[in-house]
C-alpha cells in the first residue's frame, strides 16, 4: 500500500465522457478528500483507483474492461488496492461488471455517487464486492463535497436526468428523468465559488433550458441568467448544452442583456434533414433551428455558435446529408463537433432498418469536416485585427513550451495562444491583446499583450501551487472542448448533454 508522510491512502480518478461525469467525478475526488484519501503523486499506482464512465463513445465497455485488466496485476501484488466502477456504463451494466472482472471491489451507480467511501470500507471489512445501483438520484451531486480542478472556472450544475427520447441516445435510461435544483441552492453555490475566487462559471444539464420542468416555471433559466448577472464578481457565465426544441426568445434577451453572459451558444444540430430529425425524435425541424441562430446573431452580432453533427444517421440518403451541409453553410458555425453514427445498443436506433454502410458514413463525415474547416477558419480569419479579452488558462495550449507562448479564452471562448510578455501573467489573470493570426481552431495574439489584470483568480491559482498538490483528480480521457477548467469533447454519437 502506497502510503504518504501522513500515513493516508491515495486515490486516482480516471473519467470518460460528457461534462456531466466531470462534474460527478470533481465530487468523487472530494468524498474521498473528506475521507482521508490524498491524491496519487503522477506516476504512481493509487491505492483507490476510480474509473468513472461512460455508455454513449463507442466501445466504451471494451476500453473499460481493458484498463481493468491493465490493473489487476497492481492488484495481485497488492491485494489492499481498491478499484471502483461508477458512472452510466455501471448503471446500465449493473452486476456484469463483477462477473467479467471478479478484481473489482465497488460496483455504483449515477444516481448514488456519494456512497463511494461507504463502499469502499465495506468491501474492505467484508472481503468483498460491494454493488450497488440505485434506481433514483440519491443526492443531488452539487451538494456533495467537491474537489475543482480549476482556480478560476467552475461548473454548476442546475440539473440532472433529461426527459427527452433520442432514439440515438442511451442517457435518459441511465440519468433518469430531469431534477431540478431550486435557483436559491444554484445562486449560493455561485456565490461561494465566487468567494473562493471563481471568474467564470458553466451552468450545466442535459438540457440546460428546460430547467425549472420540475417545479412549473418555463421561464426559468432565462430568469437565472439574470441573476447571475447580479452575482458581484462573477465575470463571465456560459452554459451547456440547450435543447432547440426549448429553446425561447427570453433566454436570448437573456444573454444579450446580462453582461456577464457570454456571447456564445453551443447548441446541438444533430442533423439538417427533417426527415432524420424526425427519425431521432428530435422534437424541431431544420427551419426552427436556423430561426433561433438568425435571432441569436440579431441580438448579439459578435456571437459565436457551436454545434454537435451526427453523419450518417440509419436511412440518412444522399438528400438528407445535402440538407445537412446546407444548415452548416447557412449558420456558419465557428465550430462544430462531428460524429459518424454507431450502433449503441439499448437504443431504438440500434434496430432501425437501413443501417448506412461504413465507407459510406466515413465519405459524409470527410465532406462535412471539410466543409466546417473551411467556415471555422473563414470565421476566425474574421477576428485578425481584433482586440480581445482574454481569460488566461492552464493546460490549453499542448504547444505553449516549445512556442513560448500562454493561452486562453475570449470572451467567446475561441482559444487565443499569446506571448506572454515581461510580466508572466497567471492563469485566472485577465490580458488584453490584438490577434495577428487565424487557424481553424484557435487564434495567434504575437503582438506585445495590451492590458494585464491581475485577478482573485490568478490568486487562488497561486495559492494552490503552494498547497499540498498531489496528481490531478480528474484524467479525462477526451480531448477538451474548450473551457477554461478541464471538460471533454461531446461523446459519439452527439450526447453532449442533450
Amino acid at each position: 500500500m502506497t502510503v504518504t508522510q501522513e500515513g493516508a491512502r491515495t486515490y486516482e480518478v480516471r473519467t470518460y465522457g460528457c461534462q456531466m461525469n466531470v462534474h460527478d467525478s470533481e465530487r468523487l475526488s472530494g468524498l474521498l478528500e473528506e475521507a482521508g484519501y490524498v491524491p496519487a503523486s503522477d506516476g504512481e499506482t493509487a491505492d483507490v483507483v476510480v474509473f468513472n464512465t461512460c455508455a454513449v463513445r463507442e466501445n466504451a465497455d471494451n476500453r473499460l474492461y481493458g484498463n481493468l485488466g491493465h490493473l489487476r496485476p497492481a492488484k495481485v501484488r497488492n491485494p489492499r488496492m481498491q478499484i471502483a466502477v461508477g458512472g452510466c456504463l455501471a448503471q446500465k451494466d449493473q452486476g456484469e461488471i463483477v462477473r467479467k472482472a471478479p478484481w473489482v471491489d465497488v460496483v455504483f451507480g449515477t444516481h448514488n455517487i456519494g456512497s463511494l467511501p461507504v463502499l469502499l470500507e465495506r468491501a474492505r471489512v467484508e472481503g468483498e464486492a460491494q454493488v450497488e445501483l440505485k434506481e433514483s438520484l440519491e443526492t443531488f451531486p452539487s451538494t456533495l463535497p467537491t474537489r475543482r480542478e480549476s482556480a478560476y472556472a467552475a461548473w454548476v450544475a442546475i440539473s440532472v436526468g433529461c426527459n427527452n427520447t433520442c432514439t440515438f441516445c442511451i442517457v435518459p435510461s441511465l440519468r433518469g428523468k430531469e431534477k431540478d435544483r431550486r435557483p436559491g441552492d444554484v445562486l449560493a453555490e455561485v456565490r461561494t465559488l465566487v468567494e473562493q475566487g471563481v471568474l467564470e462559471v458553466t451552468l450545466l444539464g442535459q438540457n440546460v433550458n428546460t430547467y425549472g420542468v420540475e417545479f412549473g416555471d418555463r421561464l426559468a433559466f432565462g430568469k437565472l441568467l439574470r441573476a447571475c448577472g447580479d452575482v458581484e464578481g462573477l465575470e463571465r457565465v456560459r452554459f451547456t448544452s440547450p435543447h432547440p426544441a426549448a429553446f425561447t426568445d427570453d433566454v436570448i434577451a437573456a444573454m444579450a442583456e446580462t453582461p456577464n453572459v457570454m456571447h456564445q451558444l453551443h447548441m446541438p444540430l444533430q442533423s439538417g434533414s427533417d426527415r432524420v430529425l424526425r427519425a431521432m425524435r428530435r422534437s424541431y425541424r431544420a427551419e426552427r433551428y436556423l430561426g433561433i441562430i438568425e435571432r441569436v446573431r440579431a441580438a448579439m452580432p459578435d456571437a459565436a455558435i457551436s454545434t454537435d453533427i451526427i453523419v450518417g444517421f440509419p436511412g440518412e440518403t444522399e438528400e438528407d446529408f445535402q440538407g445537412t451541409l446546407d444548415v452548416v453553410r447557412q449558420s456558419r458555425f465557428a465550430n462544430a463537433f462531428t460524429f459518424q453514427y454507431s450502433i449503441r445498443p439499448g437504443t431504438p436506433a440500434a434496430t432501425m432498418p437501413d443501417q448506412v454502410p461504413k465507407e459510406v458514413v466515413q465519405e459524409r463525415y470527410e465532406r462535412l469536416v471539410a466543409l466546417q474547416e473551411e467556415i471555422s477558419w473563414e470565421e476566425n480569419k474574421k477576428q485578425v485585427g481584433r482586440t480581445l479579452d482574454v481569460l488566461v488558462a492552464e493546460g490549453e495550449g499542448r504547444k505553449d513550451d516549445a512556442t513560448r507562448r500562454l493561452s486562453g479564452r475570449a470572451t467567446d471562448n475561441r482559444l487565443v495562444h499569446f506571448a506572454a510578455g515581461d510580466e508572466t501573467p497567471r492563469p485566472g489573470d485577465l490580458v488584453t491583446v490584438e490577434v495577428t493570426y487565424a487557424a481553424p481552431h484557435h487564434l495567434v495574439a504575437d503582438g506585445p499583450v495590451r492590458g494585464l489584470r491581475r485577478t482573485r483568480a490568478g490568486d487562488a491559482w497561486e495559492a494552490r501551487q503552494g498547497g499540498s498538490g498531489g496528481g490531478p483528480g480528474v484524467m479525462l480521457g477526451m480531448p477538451t472542448i474548450g473551457r477554461p477548467a478541464p471538460a471533454p469533447a461531446p461523446a459519439a454519437n452527439g450526447c453532449s448533454l442533450t
